[in-house]
């Protein structure tokens, strides 16, 4: 017991002459370590009588937690301190000149399907969007492409297996969307996404984006061929200005009967003929026709009582003209050089 009243008595002035934190550890190991003062007065429990060890122990117990009290009060202490001394030495003086913060801003293409979504929603459009790892069922036989038929083999596909493949166009989702409408409702819809063929040079990418568009009604409401041209035109005069013309080719699709190429004055030469529109003058965007018989009797819809049109323009196209970019793989390379040049206004 006497040994206790000193180590106690100890306790309290030991800690006085404490002034870091390496000092207050080794005070912690010297008297509650292995082999510590505190630590070696539990050891002696044993070697006493019954009727002493209860009250041993537990005077034990308390030079323990006075220990550990005058420790955890130093400890705050010093750690309080090692604050105080960091925020003086890291403090911040406000009056400095600011670091100007580089801001982000929206990729091209992001713009520009914004605007296109806001054009067709205000003509009574929905924007709807559906699988890009899609069946060939919708992809190819619901849109008047059978098994073996020859015009497959122009969109060098992307199969993941015999039964599906990365989307080669969001026509897939005219098939879809008709077969959910269950053949008797009226569709005016847009479909923005990815679609993946196997192309690569300065107009065409192995992943791009396509707008799908269908209209589907009622055979006696007279939608016809100059109804979409009309809302190609309207397209085209929104998107990319009142300056550049429209050119309609005759062409075959087979989810399309008739089917048009559309073409644009190339945005680079301006009907001029140059490297990126191969000398021509135009820039094909759309393609578009009437929707084939065929599509609609296979999705649920009777051909002889509804009708519609469908057109599909890139919109990485429509990107690089809208904003003058002369190759379209540089929207994909991530490079902060060009697409910071598109962090302002557009301008109407």
């Amino acid at each position: 017991m006497n040994k206790i009243d000193e180590l106690r008595q100890e306790i309290e002035n030991i800690f006085d002459n404490v002034d870091n934190m390496k000092k207050l550890n080794e005070l912690k190991v010297e008297y509650l370590g292995k082999k510590g003062k505190i630590t070696e007065l539990n050891s002696v429990i044993k070697t006493l009588p019954n009727d002493e060890k209860k009250s041993f122990g537990m005077k034990v117990n308390e030079v323990k937690v006075l220990f550990n009290s005058k420790y955890e009060e130093k400890r705050n202490i010093f750690e309080e301190e090692e604050v105080n001394k960091r925020l003086e030495s890291e403090k911040i003086d406000v009056t400095l000149p600011s670091t100007k913060i580089k801001r982000g801003s929206k990729h091209p293409m992001s713009l520009t399907i914004e605007r296109i979504e806001d054009l067709f929603v205000s003509m009574g459009y929905d924007v709807v969007s559906g699988p890009e790892l899609e069946s060939d069922e919708y992809c190819f036989e619901r849109l008047n492409l059978p098994k073996g038929h020859p015009a497959r083999d122009m969109q060098d596909s992307f199969y993941i297996t015999n039964d599906y493949l990365l989307r080669t166009q969001t026509s897939s989702m005219q098939a879809r969307y008709m077969v959910e409408s269950g053949g008797n409702k009226p569709i005016r819809i847009i479909v923005p996404g990815k679609t993946y063929r196997r192309e690569d040079d300065a107009t065409h990418a192995p992943q791009f984006s396509q707008i799908e568009g269908l209209v589907i009604d009622k055979k006696e409401n007279n939608i016809s061929l100059a109804d979409l041209k009309g809302t190609l035109e309207i397209f085209v005069k929104e998107m990319l200005g009142d300056n550049l013309k429209l050119r309609f080719r005759p062409s075959y699709f087979p989810f399309t009967e008739p089917s048009y190429e559309v073409d644009v004055t190339c945005f680079k030469c301006h009907g001029k003929g140059c490297n990126l529109c191969s000398q021509t003058g135009w820039i094909e965007v759309f393609a578009a026709g009437m929707v084939h018989p065929n599509v609609l009797r296979m999705n649920g819809y009777d051909p002889d009582v509804w009708g519609g049109f469908a057109f599909g323009p890139g919109w990485d196209r429509i990107t690089m003209f809208r904003y003058g970019i002369p190759d379209i793989r540089l929207m994909y390379q991530n490079d902060v050089r060009f697409l910071e040049q598109f962090d302002r206004k557009d301008v109407d």
